[in-house]
């Protein structure tokens, strides 16, 4: 592997320093993990975005690795040369180096290798020189009892010549770039009954302007039957230019070459440069949707928690009736039970009574079948509600996971008490249950399951990891995407705490079975220990820092108690009298470090999401019916896709705000200002109540 070129490449990629790029390679390699170089080693890489980075690294190395075998390939065919050699090594993409091997790539039998053991190989040469005797006087040499005429040795050299042409690296990179250019893909109508695929039935893009969801839409449609989807492209002009390109200036054979460069393009090239290109299209599509539903999943895990509060959560239903579930403000349960929307008067009762006894504060109703029924009784008990998405509840309660956690709850309650811990802490609770279940993104079931996976469980880690955990209440599905823990030390953690009691100390981790000083020093900085032997256990300072900490603290004349008690209100105050480089070198840590150590100081046991806007709860009631075009309500943002987003406004039928109704300049994604559980005003500006399809706009609400 290519070391060398890799650090070269993603430095100019990440337009960072070389050093910061070796630096994060080697600790990569190291086995240290993402959230910690991007916490806890700052210094090291210039504030990165070391996720990304990260990614792409997997990409040069198995780039690298795919060269090294091509050219080992090569060399052991004794086909290498210096030159060709230095163009695989400067391949910047997988197709580069591809294209390059084809000619050399072992093949299984083609009319070519039968041309070739033919000995037609000659006669191929001869008709790309600018020879002076006719064609069928040099094929007449080539004829035996395998190529019994000189129209059948011609024709087999055509064929080696079709080969060579469509192995041609610069061929084939003109004929994929001009037709990613020019062509137009078209669809048409494939059956007669209707479908959700309307707005592709006469439908006509070229590759470079076709957009991510509709290249994903098509090749759906396809799938099913519902759509006809053609690469249509001048091919006259495609066969003119490769023709320019490899038929000798005043060649006596140029009536044969011009049949040959036809059948190369129409039988090798066409076919694959278009299977490339549609699989190009596809692959950005979906790194498009696959980005788009990390930026949705992000969203939807950091939101607001909903603190200091009783939930009472419902999971509707009619055949097996509405699960209730209540909790207290430790996500601790209190009750659960099952009422009958059928029998009204008597559920409305039960829920009454349910609220009285247990205090609820406010109510959490799944947006699922029955929802708007649930809703009709909750909002008659004159408590705050709000409808929470129970995406992936149901797939939860039945979980291996919800078995261990509530092995003595109903299935169907269990859902219950996830809608209700849904409200109470998001991220908690939705890492409990697969993020491709949780229903933030679009065309999730044709992505590649394996690069969605991937990515899903990277952002599940960093938003875990950015907030911190509390070590003695948090599960082990929430402690196992903490850094350096995985599924067999998080249960540990659980199982060490059951036995001994709550953690006094980060350092008692080190008694936990199979967690290692690595481990250790990749977890501990993550992990909250809190009302433990000394504040700094509940922040989000390393303890490799503590020293550091102690440090500046006595430089600004606090103490550890006055952390614990939160008196460093003038924290800034007395900090202006140092520079951060001062404050550094007297503390023996970087720059970045003894910032964050600072700020960490300041709010000891704090939750990054408490000052996130809190989600919106009401306690009327308003169906579709009531709606008016022209309207202003608020709503929250359930979904953001390539086209706009769709927004709650509490009617149990989401709007679209299309991506041109949502701000005032130009936009590319809606991504770049709205998120998943951001609250919006919107104005409805078409109705179609029989249809249930509600037109938004945000730019006009304003």
């Amino acid at each position: 592997m290519n070391k060398e070129f890799i650090i070269d490449r993603l430095t100019e990629e990440f337009s960072t320093k070389r050093e910061y790029v070796g630096n994060v390679i080697e600790m990569l390699e190291n086995g240290d993990t993402v959230p910690f170089i991007s916490r806890y080693r700052k210094e090291l890489h210039g504030d990165m975005d070391v996720r990304s980075f990260s990614e792409r690294y997997e990409y040069m190395k198995n780039l690298e690795a795919r060269k090294d075998t091509v050219l080992a390939s090569i060399e052991e065919q004794g086909s290498l040369t210096e030159e060709l050699k230095n163009k695989i090594a400067s391949a910047l993409l997988l197709t580069e180096v591809e294209d390059l091997y084809l000619p050399y790539r072992p093949k299984k039998k083609t009319r070519a290798s039968v041309a070739k053991a033919r000995g037609l190989e000659p006669l191929a040469d001869l008709l790309m020189s600018n020879g002076k005797a006719p064609a069928e006087k040099l094929a007449e040499n080539f004829l035996g009892d395998e190529v019994p005429d000189t129209a059948a040795a011609l024709l087999g050299a055509s064929d080696i010549i079709a080969e060579r042409i469509s192995e041609n690296a610069d061929i084939r990179s003109f004929v994929r770039n001009y037709t990613f250019e020019r062509a137009a893909f078209s669809a048409v109508r494939n059956t007669e009954e209707d479908t959700v695929y309307e707005n592709y039935y006469d439908f006509h893009s070229s590759p470079s302007r076709l957009q991510g969801h509709q290249c994903l839409a098509l090749n759906r449609a396809e799938k099913e039957g519902a759509l006809k989807v053609k690469l249509e492209v001048d091919k006259e002009r495609i066969v003119s230019s490769v023709g320019r390109r490899v038929i000798p200036k005043n060649s006596n054979y140029s009536d044969i070459l011009s049949k040959t460069v036809a059948d190369a393009y129409d039988r090798l090239i066409e076919p694959s440069i278009e299977r490339d290109i549609r699989s190009s299209l596809t692959e950005t599509a979906e790194d498009g949707a696959i980005h788009n539903f990390k930026i949705n999943l992000k969203a939807l895990l950091m939101q607001a928690i909903v603190t200091d509060k009783v939930i009472m959560g419902l999971d509707p239903g009619y055949s097996h009736g509405c699960k209730i579930g209540i909790i207290d403000s430790q996500s601790e349960v209190l009750c659960t039970d099952v009422i009958y929307l059928h029998q009204k008067d008597k559920a409305l009762r039960r829920l009454q009574e349910l609220c009285r006894r247990y205090k609820v504060d406010c109510i959490a109703i799944g947006n699922g079948t029955a929802s708007r029924e649930t809703e009709e009784l909750a909002a008659q008990l004159g408590i705050d509600y709000v409808i929470v998405s129970e995406a992936g509840a149901s797939v939860y309660s039945v979980s291996k996971l919800a078995e261990e956690e509530f092995p003595d709850y109903d299935t169907n309650v269990r859902s219950a008490i996830s809608i209700a811990r849904r409200l109470q802490d998001p991220l908690a609770e939705l890492v409990k249950i697969d993020p491709k279940s949780i229903g933030v993104g679009q065309y999730q079931h044709d992505l590649n399951q394996k690069k969605l996976s991937e990515a899903l469980t990277g952002v599940v880690e960093d938003c875990v990891n950015s907030v911190g955990v509390n070590v003695n209440t948090s599960s082990a599905a929430l402690l196992e995407y903490i850094s350096g823990l995985n599924a067999t030390t998080a249960k540990n953690i659980v199982a060490y705490r059951s036995e001994n009691g709550p953690f006094r100390s980060r350092k008692q981790l080190l008694k936990v079975p199979r967690l290692g000083a690595k481990a250790y020093e990749q977890c501990a900085g993550f992990l909250r220990v809190s009302g433990g032997d000394t504040i700094l256990d509940n922040t989000g300072i390393h303890p490799e820092s503590y020293a550091a900490a102690s440090k500046l603290l006595d430089l600004l004349g606090y103490t550890l108690d006055d952390v614990a008690n939160e008196r460093l209100g003038d924290f800034a105050e007395r900090a202006k009298k140092y520079s951060d480089k001062q404050l550094a070198e007297e503390c023996g840590a970087g720059v970045a470090t003894i910032i964050d150590i600072g700020k960490e100081l300041c709010k000891p046991g704090r939750d990054v999401r408490e000052g996130l806007p809190a989600p919106v709860f009401k306690q009327g009631i308003m169906g579709i019916d009531d709606l008016e075009e022209g309207m202003v309500l608020t709503g929250t943002v359930r979904n953001v896709i390539d086209f706009g987003a769709f927004v709650d406004i509490g009617v149990h039928q989401d709007g679209l705000v299309h991506i041109s109704e949502i701000a005032d300049r130009y936009i590319k994604h809606p991504s770049e200002v709205l998120t998943p559980g951001q609250n919006v005003k919107v104005k409805i500006i078409k109705l179609e109540k029989g249809k249930k399809r509600i037109s938004l706009s945000i730019k006009a609400a304003k």
